[in-house]
C-alpha cells in the first residue's frame, strides 16, 4: 500500500495534474490501497490543502483500493478534527502514531486512538514510529481496548526483529505491516508481516516482491530488492530528508511529474549528492529511456 508523494508547481502549490498521474501510474501497478501521509509531506500541508488532496485522490481511485489518511497530532482535540475531516473527505482508513510530544503511558494512549475511533468510525492503522514506539504489549493492550485498530505499520529499529516480536504478540488481532522504506520486507514477510508501505515511486517494483514473496520464491524478490530497491533507499536515507528529492526525482524521469519541488523546511542536496542522484537516475531509467539519453 504506497505512500502518494505530493508534487509541487514552482510556486510550492499542489500540482494536482502530476497527482492524478501519479495515482494512474500507482493503481496500474496493482497494488491494494495507497496512503497519503509522511511520504506525502502531509505535515507540511495545511488542513484545507489535506482535505482537498485526499478528496481528489478519492474521487480518482472510485473505490478501486482503500485510501489511508495519516491524521496524526500530539493533541486529541486536533487528531479528532483530521480524523473526521479525513472521515467526511472519503478516507477507508485512518494511519496513527500516538501523541508524541510528551512521553505517556498506556492508558492515556488508549484514550486519544479511543476518541480518534469514536469521532471518525473508520478502520485504523497504529504507526510505531521512532518518535513515539508502540511495545508488542501495548499494541496488543490497544487492539483490545479499540477494536477499530485492527492494523499496526512497525517502523521502529530493528524493524525487522520488531515486526517479528509484533506478530507474536498481537496474536492474530492485529495485521502487522512494514514500513521504513520497505527495504527488509523479505525478512519482514518471513516473520509473518501482510505488508508494507513504501513510496508510490517504486510500486512496481515492490509489488514485483510481493508477487514473489505470495509465490513462495523468496530468491526472487530478494533480488529485486537489492538491485532496484535498496540502491534508491542508500540515496534516499543517507542524510536529512533526501528521500523526498530521490523519489520525485524518480517520478519526474517516469514523467509523471513536472517538478521535484519539496516544499520547506528540506535540506537541498549538495553538489556531490546530486552527482549520486544522476548515476542513480542513469541506473534506473527504463531501457528506452537510456537509448534517448544516449541519442
Amino acid at each position: 500500500m504506497p505512500i502518494l508523494l505530493t508534487p509541487f508547481r514552482r510556486d510550492l502549490t499542489i500540482d494536482y495534474a502530476s497527482l492524478r498521474r501519479e495515482v494512474d501510474a500507482t493503481l496500474a501497478t496493482g497494488v491494494h490501497g495507497v496512503g497519503i501521509a509522511i511520504g506525502s509531506e502531509i505535515f507540511k500541508l495545511t488542513r484545507e490543502e489535506r482535505r482537498h488532496m485526499l478528496r481528489a485522490v478519492v474521487d480518482q481511485v472510485e473505490g478501486r483500493v482503500p485510501v489511508v489518511m495519516n491524521t496524526s497530532a500530539p493533541g486529541t482535540a486536533p487528531a479528532v478534527q483530521l480524523a473526521s475531516e479525513a472521515a467526511e473527505a472519503g478516507a477507508d482508513r485512518l494511519m496513527i502514531w500516538p501523541p508524541d510530544f510528551f512521553a505517556l503511558g498506556p492508558d492515556p494512549v488508549i484514550e486519544h486512538l479511543s476518541r480518534i475511533a469514536e469521532a471518525a468510525g473508520l478502520p485504523i492503522i497504529l504507526q510505531d514510529v521512532p518518535q513515539a514506539p508502540i511495545s508488542p504489549a501495548l499494541a496488543l493492550r490497544i487492539a483490545e481496548a479499540v477494536p477499530l485498530v485492527d492494523t499496526i505499520k512497525v517502523e521502529t529499529n530493528p524493524t525487522v526483529a520488531q515486526a517479528g516480536a509484533m506478530v507474536r504478540a498481537v496474536e492474530g488481532k492485529l495485521a502487522v505491516l512494514g514500513g521504513a522504506g520497505g527495504g527488509t520486507l523479505v525478512e519482514e514477510h518471513r516473520r509473518g508481516a501482510r505488508g508494507t508501505m513504501p513510496f508510490a515511486s517504486q510500486a512496481a517494483e515492490f509489488m514485483a516482491v510481493w508477487t514473489a514473496l505470495e509465490a513462495g520464491q523468496e530468491d526472487a524478490a530478494a533480488r529485486i530488492i537489492e538491485t532496484e530497491i535498496l540502491p534508491v533507499s542508500r540515496l534516499g536515507f543517507q542524510s536529512g530528508d533526501m528521500f523526498y528529492h530521490v523519489h520525485k526525482a524518480l517520478l519526474k524521469q517516469a514523467g509523471l511529474f513536472a517538478a521535484t519541488h519539496v516544499r520547506p523546511p528540506t535540506a537541498q542536496p549538495d553538489e556531490i549528492t546530486l552527482q549520486e542522484l544522476d548515476r542513480l537516475l542513469g541506473r534506473t531509467a527504463k531501457p528506452q529511456e537510456r537509448r534517448k539519453e544516449t541519442a
